[in-house]
């Protein structure tokens, strides 16, 4: 499994370059990133991916100093269920 970093998205590739897993994020102005969609193909659920992907967008928030509104219901429930990352939430 490789992990692909796009213009606004990142994803999980298969052993034959397939992609199996997808975030996608906009920005809001300099500060914000929202994410918008997160997607795992049936075949890999239950291996994290979605969560691994989300670590990977909080890391590129922290890294800019940007935070995170998470539009999304799988990265809205993520930030619902710990406080860990509260950090890089947006709070309006």
């Amino acid at each position: 499994m490789e992990l692909s970093i796009e213009d606004r998205k990142f994803s999980f590739l298969n052993e034959e370059g397939s992609q199996i897993a997808e975030m996608t994020y906009s920005l809001a102005g300099e500060k914000i990133i929202i994410i918008d969609h997160t997607e795992v193909d049936d075949a890999y659920r239950g291996r994290r991916l979605g969560y691994k992907l989300f670590l990977q967008v909080v890391e590129m928030a922290k890294n800019t100093g940007k935070k995170i509104m998470p539009l999304c219901p799988y990265a809205k429930s993520v930030f619902e269920k710990t406080d860990e990352f509260d950090d890089v939430l947006f709070k309006a």
